[in-house]
């Protein structure tokens, strides 16, 4: 098991800046690929961006590109997701995920894949 959980979310407007953590423990937290989600209200859950267990290589959805930055620290156990110019649409729960299988040499993007979750945290951008 891997047990994860997010920290970091909140209220910003539209141009802001937010930073999310994910503290894992559990299972060797540097043999998994990690993953950020995010469900809106009334919609599906889907993918941000993740990165590799090696930190190599990451992988963004095109509505995030040039404005998050994922990284990781495996020292730490740690994931984090630099939110920049964030705007109301990006208003979601924001979740990370552990790939369900390690040490993969690329990333996955179905939400099926992943088999470990943290409770999620709010982020709300006004206009």
């Amino acid at each position: 098991q891997v047990q994860l959980v997010e920290s970091g979310g909140g209220l910003v407007q539209a141009g802001g800046s937010l930073r999310l953590s994910c503290a894992a423990s559990g299972r060797t937290f540097s043999n998994y690929a990690m993953g950020w989600f995010r469900q809106a209200p009334g919609k599906e859950r889907e993918f941000v961006t993740a990165i590799t267990w090696s930190g190599d290589t990451t992988r963004y959805a095109d509505f995030v590109k040039g404005r998050f930055t994922i990284s990781r620290d495996n020292a730490k156990n740690t994931v984090s997701l630099q939110m920049n110019s964030l705007k109301p649409e990006d208003t979601a729960v924001y979740y990370c995920a552990a790939d369900s299988l390690t040490r993969l040499p690329f990333l996955r993007t179905e939400v099926a894949r992943y088999a470990y979750w943290g409770q999620g945290t709010q982020v709300t951008v006004s206009s």
